[in-house]
């Protein structure tokens, strides 16, 4: 199927409004309502996990660093033996189709690679399967609403333990969500907003969802290992530089977690967001930190420097 055949792009009418209100999607056929959108039940991206996927934000009709969200979604599905039915640019543009068609200003995108379809002769040759491209666009979600980031979150430390990384490669974002679930259900249990997972050794490894900062004595520190390479945290790491804050990837044991100054999480679901207690027990001042806060500003304000930008042409 040549890419022209997903749908035409241009000016969203009154129509297309209403339709797409609530998301878009592709469904590896074409672009459709969220709520028309399917998948076979035979997928392996559904019946095994056998999937990757990123997402990638669009704010005041711009993509936010979607090079490198493609870039880290091409890795990843080579990284699982895929070969794709499109071409990396062929799925961008299904991204920005779908975004111009619903007029979604600022959107949350998802794009997803799935083993996909066996061959149903030999189901286990796997060498046979076709594999699957979908993506949906839907308004843009808050991991952790706007007002709630300017008095910070409360976290857990989970007792679950983060799925070791000899057994799912975390740098491939994959929807073993098994253990981020059961993490998330404990911190809500505790009355808490979200958790914290640790390695089999006691070290922070990320959250449900999102990378972890650590600031002590004005020193940012960022887990090395069992952890997505996020393009927010990567993000984090060019404004530090730019604000000639000093920033590392190392080992960071519970010690050092709960000594820090200021912690904050960071995804492309919200952004960088600061955390006022751990365990019930306040961070610094127990309100979101200074350093955590020039960070926060200055990555919004990032979404509008051009080389960070892909507009959408609405039309």
């Amino acid at each position: 199927m040549k890419i022209e055949d997903a749908g035409s792009t241009g000016a969203p009418d009154q129509n297309d409004t209403g339709l797409y209100s609530l998301g878009i999607a592709f469904d590896g056929g074409g672009i459709v309502p969220i709520i028309e959108a399917r998948i076979p039940m035979v997928d392996m991206g559904f019946l095994h996990s056998d999937v990757c996927y990123d997402v990638v934000s669009v704010w005041n009709g711009s993509f936010f660093r979607l090079r490198e969200h493609m870039d880290r979604f091409e890795r990843s599905y080579l990284g699982l033996g895929f070969k794709m039915p499109y071409t990396k640019e062929e799925m961008r543009q299904i991204l920005v189709d779908m975004v111009a068609r619903a007029g979604l200003r600022d959107a949350y995108v998802y794009m997803a690679a799935t083993r996909g379809l066996p061959d149903m002769a030999d189901p286990r040759d796997m060498d046979k399967y076709h594999q699957m491209f979908y993506a949906f666009a839907v308004p843009f979600i808050w991991l952790v609403d706007p007002e709630e980031q300017k008095i910070g979150s409360d976290v857990i430390l989970s007792s679950v333990p983060r799925i070791a990384k000899e057994s799912v490669d975390p740098t491939i974002k994959n929807h073993h969500w098994g253990d981020l679930t059961r993490a998330d259900k404990e911190a809500h249990a505790k009355g808490a907003k979200t958790a914290f997972l640790l390695d089999g050794d006691g070290d922070l490894t990320e959250g449900v969802g999102f990378n972890v900062f650590v600031i002590k004595d004005g020193k940012l520190l960022t887990p090395d290992s069992n952890c997505l390479l996020g393009i927010t945290r990567l993000t984090v790491f060019d404004l530090a530089r730019e604000m000639k804050l000093e920033a590392a990837e190392c080992r960071i044991p519970v010690k050092t977690l709960r000594a820090a100054d200021e912690i904050f999480m960071c995804t492309t679901a919200g952004g960088i967001m600061p955390v006022k207690s751990l365990d019930g027990v306040p961070v610094g001042a127990g309100k979101p930190g200074p350093i955590t806060m020039r960070l926060r500003e200055a990555f919004w304000k990032a979404h509008e420097r051009p080389e960070y930008s892909t507009p959408v042409n609405y039309g």
